[in-house]
């Protein structure tokens, strides 16, 4: 069969698609920057059970997902769906807070999942707070301990699976982005300072995230190969949208809730649910806000 030089150019020509053009892009944009009185440089993105930081906002401008040009939905439960601009904290700090965020196992490929991330960006947005419920994989850690995220272990990345993959678009960001300082260690030594003035020093500590795709939880011989290689903590999400926002130049601070303790033995009659992860979101959801809240002051100030 033939293969001349027409056919070879129209071959090389051939890129993956791996987002929206970016104009729909500026299009999201725009329709929230018209319809918001906030121009926030802090953006929160709330994990399962943790939405109501967004409910401590002041003078709040609410949009359901479903309402918003090109968003995804939401689709799991304690995720409320919804995006909420306002005020935090006793200083009045604007920031913009994601009430439930999207994941692969919803069936969301990467760029619909990092999409608000990259809209947060295009609003102005400096810094990226991310929040997430965890099962925790350290024997030191208990359920309701939070954990200060320092680096991540991003399984999904080592099979291939990016927000990056495919064609660079250089007015997000550079093509090769390092990620050895991924959370950024200035917003770290404010959180580890925020802490014991929340008084949460008793349940405070700082570790290692292994991200794994879900939806179901981990296996023990699994559990024990994350804890084995350094993770602290193990969830199904965060990670992407931590490095969207370090290719966009944003600075990222992240904390994870330990929700369920990961069953390492196989002897053992325990077993894990979604449910038990959202009872205690709920339970320290209120310790999780005023340490964030406590960060947020501190920037704004």
């Amino acid at each position: 069969m033939m293969n001349g030089p027409a056919e070879r150019k129209e071959e090389a020509s051939v890129v993956p698609v791996n987002s929206l053009p970016f104009d729909e892009y500026v299009r999201t944009a725009n329709f929230l920057r018209e319809k918001t009185r906030h121009r926030p440089k802090i953006a929160i993105i709330a994990g399962s059970g943790l939405g109501g930081l967004g409910n401590a906002l002041e003078q709040t401008d609410i949009f359901d997902y479903h309402d918003i040009p090109n968003f995804p939905v939401s689709t799991v439960v304690g995720h409320a769906g919804r995006l909420a601009f306002g005020l935090l904290g006793p200083t009045q700090v604007p920031v913009v807070c994601m009430q439930g965020r999207f994941h692969a196992y919803e069936g969301y490929p990467q760029w619909k999942i990092t999409f608000p991330v990259r809209i947060f960006k295009l609003l102005g947005v400096e810094i990226l707070i991310v929040t997430n419920a965890v099962g925790g994989l350290n024997p030191e850690y208990h359920v309701g301990d939070i954990m200060l995220i320092k680096d991540h272990i991003n399984f999904a990345g080592f099979a291939g699976v990016s927000a990056l993959c495919g064609v660079n678009d250089e007015r997000w960001g550079p093509r090769f982005p390092p990620m050895n300082d991924a959370y950024d260690k200035g917003l770290r030594a404010l959180a580890r300072q925020t802490a014991p003035e929340c008084q949460f020093q008793d349940f405070f500590h700082e570790g290692t995230y292994a991200m794994v795709g879900g939806p179901m939880f981990e296996t023990c011989a699994e559990a024990r190969m994350l804890r084995s290689v350094g993770g602290d903590v193990v969830g199904m999400s965060t990670v992407s949208e931590v490095i969207t926002a370090r290719h966009c130049g944003m600075k990222v601070l992240g904390f994870s809730l330990i929700t369920n303790v990961v069953i390492q033995d196989e002897t053992s009659d325990d077993t894990a649910n979604h449910q038990e992860v959202l009872q205690v979101g709920i339970h320290r959801a209120k310790a999780m806000q005023d340490l964030v809240s406590g960060v947020v002051t501190k920037l704004g100030s």
